[in-house]
């Protein structure tokens, strides 16, 4: 990773942080991710969403 790109992205978004929207939609997608993360765990996946295992092969 080049560190000095960071750095330069980081004072940039010190100097001009994002708006309002900007976080609260960022935000939401994160949430929704992690919401969807949580069905699947726990719910599980429906069968026509897995994959289908061929024999002879792993």
């Amino acid at each position: 990773m080049n560190y000095t790109r960071f750095l330069l992205k980081a004072s940039q978004w010190a100097r001009r942080p994002p708006s309002e929207s900007r976080v609260k939609l960022v935000i939401g997608v994160i949430l929704l991710c992690l919401i969807l993360v949580g069905i699947e765990r726990f719910v599980g996946l429906p069968d026509w969403m897995s994959v289908n295992k061929v024999n002879g092969l792993r």
